[in-house]
């Protein structure tokens, strides 16, 4: 049974930082391509970064570059989302997707074979 747990999210004044996690079970996980998504309320769901099977490729949103950085631990079958600078407008809940090693970059959520629960990010003006 394939699991993906987020953790991380919580409240968080305008400027301020929060690190995401996403713990992988039930995959092979060096063998997904793991991306990060979020939707807002009313809003459809986003794609906000992804990072290859392998870690040696990041794509990002233009909305987050810069201020959020992915990354993964193979060992830990966990991915991260480091994201500084926080505005309002990324109140939202982040949810973790995994992918079996696309041919390219994956930023459409149909793409992706399984998702994680999401977790609540709140930045307070």
């Amino acid at each position: 049974q394939v699991q993906l747990v987020e953790s991380g999210g919580g409240l968080v004044q305008t400027g301020g930082s929060l690190g995401l996690s996403c713990a992988a079970s039930g995959i092979t996980f060096g063998q997904y391509t793991m991306g990060w998504f979020r939707q807002a309320p009313r809003k459809e769901r986003e794609f906000v970064s992804t990072i290859t099977w392998s870690g040696r490729t990041t794509y990002y949103a233009e909305s987050v570059k810069g201020r959020f950085t992915i990354s993964r631990d193979n060992a830990k079958n966990t991915v991260y989302l480091q994201m500084n600078s926080l505005q309002p407008e990324d109140t939202a809940v982040y949810y973790c997707a995994a992918v079996y090693r696309p041919a390219d970059t994956v930023v459409v959520s149909k793409q992706y074979d399984y998702w994680g629960q999401g977790t609540q990010v709140t930045v307070s003006s």
